[in-house]
């Protein structure tokens, strides 16, 4: 009997669905009816859907892209035809049908056909205020969606529905100069008119390009029949869902409130009512068992059927459910991958799929402390989001300052002009950075990306005053050592005080999404880590090994500081070999905790890179310290400082260059890495170090340093009598080394692309100089993103697919990497994989980021292929 009728139900609504069937503009949603979301929307898609899964759906016309566009352009379709499609007197409302819910729309107008007769006919069958209710409501949505009257003026009138109407009814007509509309025709066509035109105006334009629509999005309406929500037994709207929006756990949620319309129940606070039994208050299980039961078997259809968790938008008529509508579930990020776990655990979807659902970018968000989404927020000022992740403390102004903060156990924020090597200590101290200077790879942004530090730089609308110790907002407001503020490195906002946040989690759901995804990844994962605590993060998140260990990091200890000036300020070779020996223990101890922490996975150690300048202090203070530990006249200090003094120190006497210069430096770090292979091998995996020689332009640099390299590990193998391998390369980070790989690579195992210099040399651009205008320049076109935050694949990228054709061609087996910040960009590796190289490198937070897109990469890759 119930199938017969739902078959008499189908061929009575395509007989009736002809006239407009016959129209692909203008299309009755029935089982077959020729739709796509990408001609009619993403709702009217899903409303098909419901439809074939036989859910109660009320009757529905769906309008296509091409006719909203063309009722734009003032043509309208046929409004009688459409009318026709409904029952006589029915009342209808009219719904967007993006591509993407995601992208918005205008809003929702209901109970289009409320008319003077029409009201006196409600008020016969559900009551004379059901009916001004209903009729209420759709004039003002009318006068102020489609009259274009301004919202206030509907501010003061009654609460009482029936004299609210009368208000209403005299002021559009006051307004106007002309009585509410009473033709159906008009009133549709003036709605749909008006949402058309809505969608194509420039304010909705860019709202949604912001949102990640392209320019060209088209907009489909939804007519459909109103169930009213009003009326004699339980009648009422909401919305329900399966799961938690904030942690995916399996949990019903909404709410629904009596005798209401649309989405009331969501903005109607105490008056609603929960969904399940709540100890909180009265429940829709309680008022009306059967349709709390029938909506949660229709939501898990639509879960299992529609293969997602979606929020059900319904209305119960008299204790009957109508279905209005279904859209995916919002949902955080914890949630989104909890969900997508699920969904694949309960064989919905596949592991693949489970990983292609999640945004790669918002694992970020699991992994750092965030400000809660509900919170308020007091901006202060805004920089560029250098690393990701929040942190509330104290304002403090000096390194020193902050390291006093965190033995008392208060947390700090390190405000600088910009950092600075000897800033290390002070940035492990604090809870976050914000500095006035410098671009997305300056060196606060790269320390903070590798210590997981919620950092924002170049907040040059604030005016930092270090001899006052002041912070003063663009808004006048002045804060001082000790104030509260927060930064949220995700978002470049400096706020005031701490608001509410949310803590970092990485549960079973994320660990198992992650191990799908390395299953499906086809480029290895490393990490930069420059000390054994960056390692360890490095190994917690599952990299495949260390990819860059900057080993400068590592001296700037008090203790080790002043070691490394003595040799500095050494006049002989002998002299800095001396000074050297007392960092050789410190060195091999370190590299030994990386190895053993590594537990044989690969550890490739970038050999000393910086100036030497930058170990020495720029302050007078500091200068006569020096002079004291080193029983020197300060004259001589500041003297010999001065003399080391470059005009552009990032293109100076740094890398290969100090390497065959000073060459006892090179040696002294080459025999702590043997010695700590020999070390941690004893007791653990066998260990293969991987040495690179920084900045390397010409063969003969690459040459001198092999030569010494090799000899000191013939020297430690003979001195105990225990051999071991190890990988020599380079890292390509200056043009020329690009356009001359074949020549380096037949001495090396491996090529490293270091991206940030690569980039800066490249453009010639200063990469902490750049955040000073680089919004600007992203802003007018000039470049599409920021290159050092997004590779640039036609410049930097060229030279890159140089780089590597031409290594690869003189020496096959070598191993390919990049190394630079940009290792963990999703578009970046993308590119990587493009030209064949065997894994990246990033800062250890980043490495979930990476792993996950490139198994999306790889998944996606195999898509279009099969």
């Amino acid at each position: 009997m119930l199938q017969r009728q739902k078959t008499e139900r189908r061929s009575a609504a395509t007989e009736r669905g002809n006239p407009v069937q016959n129209n692909p503009n203008t299309t009755l949603i029935t089982p077959t009816a020729p739709l796509a979301a990408n001609t009619h929307g993403g709702r009217a898609k899903c409303l098909q859907r419901l439809v074939r899964l036989d859910m109660p759906v009320p009757r529905t016309v769906a309008l296509s892209f091409e006719a909203v566009h063309r009722i734009a352009e003032g043509e309208l379709p046929d409004i009688a035809a459409i009318l026709g499609e409904f029952p006589p007197e029915t009342l209808l409302c009219v719904r967007p049908s993006s591509e993407d819910p995601d992208w918005g729309g205008p809003g929702a107008v209901l109970n289009i056909g409320m008319n003077d007769a029409r009201h006196r006919e409600v008020c016969a069958s559900l009551g004379a205020a059901a009916a001004a209710a209903l009729y209420l409501r759709f004039v003002q949505a009318y006068a102020i969606h489609v009259a274009r009257l301004d919202p206030d003026l509907f501010d003061e009138v009654s609460e009482d529905p029936a004299e609210g109407l009368a208000e209403t009814l005299q002021a559009y007509e006051a307004e106007t100069d002309e009585p509410f509309p009473q033709d159906p025709k008009e009133q549709l066509a003036g709605v749909l008119r008006s949402m058309a035109r809505a969608w194509e105006g420039t304010s909705a334009r860019l709202l949604r390009q912001a949102k990640g629509a392209p320019t060209d999005a088209g907009l489909g309406l939804v007519v459909q029949e109103m169930i009213p929500g009003l009326g004699q037994g339980e009648c009422g709207s909401g919305v329900l869902q399966l799961v938690n929006s904030a942690t995916g756990q399996p949990q019903v949620t909404g709410r629904y409130l009596s005798q209401s319309q649309g989405r009331d129940a969501l903005g109607a606070g105490a008056a609603a009512l929960y969904l399940a039994r709540d100890a909180r208050g009265p429940s829709l299980e309680e008022a009306a068992p059967e349709a709390f039961a029938a909506l949660k078997a229709h939501a898990a259809l639509m879960r299992q059927k529609l293969r997602a968790e979606m929020q059900v938008e319904f209305v119960i008529e008299s204790g009957h459910v109508h279905i209005l509508d279904g859209v995916r579930v919002a949902r955080s990020s914890r949630a989104a991958v909890r969900i997508a776990v699920q969904l694949a655990r309960d064989g919905i979807i596949t592991p693949q799929e489970a990983v292609m659902r999640v945004d790669p970018h918002a694992l970020t968000e699991l992994l750092h402390r965030q400000v809660a989404p509900d919170a308020r927020r007091d901006v202060l000022a805004r920089g560029i989001a250098a690393s990701p992740g929040a942190a509330s403390g104290r304002i403090v102004f000096t390194s020193a300052e902050a390291q006093a903060a965190a033995s008392r156990r208060e947390a700090c924020i390190l405000v600088r002009r910009e950092t600075s090597p000897e800033d290390i200590r002070g940035m492990h101290a604090a809870a976050g950075v914000l500095t006035e200077r410098g671009g997305i790879t300056s060196h606060a942004a790269v320390i903070g990306r590798g210590l997981g530090l919620p950092c924002i730089v170049g907040a040059s609308t604030l005016k930092f005053n270090k001899g006052k110790k002041t912070l003063t907002a663009p808004d006048g407001r002045v804060f001082r050592d000790g104030d509260i503020i927060t930064i949220d490195g995700s978002s470049g906002q400096v706020l005031v005080g701490q608001p509410d946040m949310l803590e970092a989690t990485l549960d079973d759901a994320f660990q198992e999404l992650m191990g799908w995804a390395d299953d499906a990844r086809d480029i290895g994962i490393r990490a930069n880590a420059d000390s054994p605590a960056d390692a360890q993060t490095a190994a917690n998140f599952d990299a495949q090994g260390i990819g860059l260990c900057r080993t400068e990091h590592m001296f700037f200890d008090p203790g080790r500081m002043t070691v490394m000036r003595e040799m500095i300020f050494a006049q002989s070779p002998s002299g800095r070999a001396a000074a050297l020996e007392r960092l050789l223990p410190m060195q091999r101890e370190d590299f030994t905790q990386l190895f053993r922490i590594m537990q044989g996975k690969p550890v490739c150690i970038r050999l000393f890179d910086p100036p030497l300048h930058e170990f020495l202090p720029a302050t007078r203070t500091g200068q006569r310290e020096l002079a004291e530990a080193l029983d020197l006249p300060v004259s001589d200090v500041v003297r010999r400082i001065e003399a080391m003094e470059e005009y552009n120190p990032m293109l100076g006497l740094r890398g290969v260059r100090l390497g065959v210069t000073v060459p006892e430096i090179y040696d002294m770090q080459a025999r702590a890495i043997f010695e700590a292979t020999l070390a941690a091998s004893k007791d653990g995996a066998p260990v293969v170090p991987e040495i690179m020689i920084p900045l390397v332009s010409a063969r003969r640099e690459v040459e001198l340093v092999k030569a010494r390299i090799d000899a000191v590990a013939a020297a430690v193998q003979a001195e105990q009598k225990r051999r071991f391998d190890f990988r020599l390369g380079v890292m390509v980070e200056t043009p020329r080394a690009c356009l001359r790989a074949a020549e380096f690579a037949p001495m090396t195992s491996f090529m490293s692309f270091g991206t940030n210099d690569l980039t800066q040399m490249t453009y010639g651009l200063s990469r902490d100089d750049a955040g000073r205008f680089m919004s600007d320049y992203v802003n007018q076109g000039v470049f599409p993103e920021d290159p050092f935050h997004v590779l640039d694949t036609d410049g930097v990228g060229e030279l890159l697919k140089l780089g590597a054709e031409r290594g690869r061609a003189s020496n096959p087996g070598i191993t390919l990497s990049i190394c630079g910040e940009h290792g963990g960009n999703p578009e970046s590796i993308a590119f990587c994989r493009s030209v064949g190289f065997d894994y990246v490198s990033c800062s250890p937070f980043r490495v979930p980021v990476a792993r996950l897109a490139a198994a999306q990469l790889a998944i996606g890759h195999k898509i279009c292929d099969s």
